[in-house]
């Protein structure tokens, strides 16, 4: 592949930015200083280097993040430090982006991506995947919640949401889980703000079928396995084709 090529599609700028990289002598094939545009390199069979730090061309990266609350979920922020902030620099100039979002405050299960496609699968209305919580509220869950949920729950400004699934343990029912197959603002808090609760604690524990790696801390992330990437495209498909998920 070319050299101006391979480094912009890689995230290391426009075509002019990646030229004047390559005058900077700081892209290295094998040892070599590569400083033409149009030199040829094989990131499959040979060393690459940028500016001292070795260069592994992806295409496509996928990551999982357990989120920590604090992070906003977003490419930039003036004011707050995002989820691309942490981090490591060959991940941020692959040019990655949220799948999604999740609140400032929320923690768990965060995917990080520079594939519209693969993004596109899981948050198209469309596809409907599920996506699950873990939250805390600050009194009980009763069985008429649960059943509101199973309903459809009326936000505060009329919107009608889905059908939920609300999880509540009889030895901690002030702590449950709640699935949802959309992902309007403040969903989760929203909903429990119509039966009169509020949650002090959420944190997203699983998409799809696939849960979050329990060994990730907070802040912490890691690169996707194919299986897992492989898994969640096959149930957004299947979802499709079954015509399991409404299309409005």
């Amino acid at each position: 592949m070319r050299a101006d090529k391979l480094l912009a599609n890689a995230g290391f700028g426009t075509r002019k930015e990646v030229k004047k990289l390559l005058k900077q002598g700081v892209v290295m094939a094998d040892g070599k200083k590569v400083t033409q545009g149009s030199e040829q390199i094989y990131p499959e069979t040979q060393h690459i280097e940028v500016k001292g730090e070795p260069f592994f061309y992806r295409e496509y990266i996928y990551l999982m993040m357990n989120k920590p609350a604090g992070l906003i979920s977003a490419t930039e922020d003036d004011f707050h430090e995002t989820v691309l902030d942490v981090l490591e620099w060959d991940d941020v100039v692959r040019r990655p982006f949220p799948v999604g979002r999740l609140d400032k405050d929320t923690e768990g299960m965060l995917l990080i991506t520079n594939d519209g496609k693969f993004s596109h699968a899981l948050t198209s209305p469309k596809k409907g995947v599920p996506k699950t919580y873990e939250a805390v509220l600050d009194q009980p869950a009763a069985r008429e919640d649960v059943e509101a949920f199973s309903r459809g729950i009326v936000l505060e400004d009329g919107y009608e949401t889905k059908p939920a699934e609300l999880l509540v343990p009889e030895s901690s029912p002030d702590r449950v889980n709640v699935t949802i197959r959309e992902g309007k603002f403040h969903q989760v808090k929203r909903m429990f703000e119509s039966v009169g609760k509020k949650v002090t604690y959420l944190k997203r524990i699983q998409m799809g079928s696939l849960p979050l790696d329990g060994t990730l801390a907070p802040g912490e992330y890691r690169d996707m396995e194919d299986r897992e990437i492989h898994l969640l495209l096959e149930e957004a498909y299947q979802r499709t084709k079954n015509g399991t998920v409404s299309s409005d």
